[in-house]
């Protein structure tokens, strides 16, 4: 008898008495270590970080103007006493008018930062959840609860790591004017995005930073319907092509189901961002999340919950559209 040690494994050559004939055995060293070592970190694919990053970081270089008029729209209620407008268009004039290009760029630094940490912590949690659900097996199709379930696993998580950065950037769109004009008033004026972390911090507290933090969970389930709806889209497309549901499709179709699940997203769940940047807004006070809500439907009702939709949408569609097309490109 002899054997051959591998790794993982022992192969013990037996010879048959009498014969040249070999029997082989092979015995598998703890095998078990082998599955305790299937870890949750071995699913992290770090591509998918990167691809994020880049995706957001672009999309919102180009489209951030039309961002800070969707946020300026959801916080004008007429009682605050704050520029209204009275058209998307009317807007961009008064902006241009009295803050010159540069207006139109406020906030632009964290916004960039919160994006791509967001989509990139977002793409890196989701697919590692996902992945970690299939053990690993690519082939596998989770369905529209799972799919659900991973979008809002990394929702929170991703909410969790970029919600200061959210605060900062709403309070850096909705400052108007210059710093004498605050500072008369006895408010806070903010030079650029770690100005605004330090003094919303000592102001404030952490407290400050996680401001709106209960609405954006309501954002989690935005993102969770959203990847759940593209996800299942794709899926369905493969399989009524009688193709693997993973397989790749081109530019167009992934440009096609981002937009259309991110409308039927945005439709469903477009008041938490209104709650959400009323809350963070330095200009309005609330005692929280429900009395903005109450006093929201008090004096402005329905409408008052879908106030700078038109610039969302604008803004969101070819966002979304670009983002997922980036993301799909990069990591294929």
């Amino acid at each position: 008898m002899s054997t051959v040690k591998v790794q993982d494994a022992e192969i013990i050559l037996l010879e048959s008495n009498g014969t040249n004939e070999l029997t082989t055995m092979v015995t598998m060293k703890n095998p078990a270590n082998k599955q305790n070592s299937f870890s949750v970190f071995k699913h992290i694919k770090y591509e998918h970080l990167l691809a994020g990053i880049t995706g957001g970081a672009l999309s919102t270089l180009i489209l951030h103007p039309l961002d800070l008029m969707k946020i300026r729209f959801a916080v004008s209620d007429g009682r605050a006493s704050i520029p209204q407008y009275s058209s998307l268009t009317s807007a961009f004039y008064t902006v241009l008018r009295q803050e010159g290009v540069k207006g139109l760029y406020r906030g632009v630094a964290p916004n960039v930062w919160g994006s791509g940490s967001a989509w990139g912590f977002y793409f890196l949690f989701y697919n590692s959840i996902k992945n970690w659900i299939q053990q690993g097996d690519a082939q596998y199709s989770l369905g529209p609860s799972l799919h659900m379930l991973a979008a809002s696993e990394a929702g929170i998580l991703t909410l969790i790591v970029t919600n200061p950065i959210w605060v900062v950037k709403t309070r850096l769109c909705l400052q108007y004017g210059n710093e004498d004009m605050y500072i008369s008033r006895g408010g806070q004026f903010y030079h650029g995005m770690s100005d605004a972390l330090v003094k919303i911090y000592r102001s404030e507290g952490v407290k400050g930073l996680y401001r709106g933090f209960v609405p954006g969970m309501f954002g989690v389930v935005h993102g969770a319907l959203q990847f759940m709806t593209y996800e299942e889209m794709k899926a369905f497309y493969n399989k009524y092509r009688k193709l693997p549901h993973d397989n790749k499709l081109t530019s167009g179709e992934y440009i096609g189901f981002a937009a259309i699940s991110k409308l039927i997203a945005a439709a469903a769940t477009y008041p938490y961002q209104v709650i959400r940047a009323r809350l963070q807004d330095q200009h309005h006070s609330y005692e929280g999340t429900w009395d903005c809500v109450r006093k929201t439907w008090k004096f402005e009702r329905m409408a008052g919950f879908y106030k700078g939709l038109a610039p969302y949408l604008l803004h969101v569609t070819p966002n979304i559209c670009l983002v997922m097309l980036i993301y799909e490109k990069f990591t294929n």
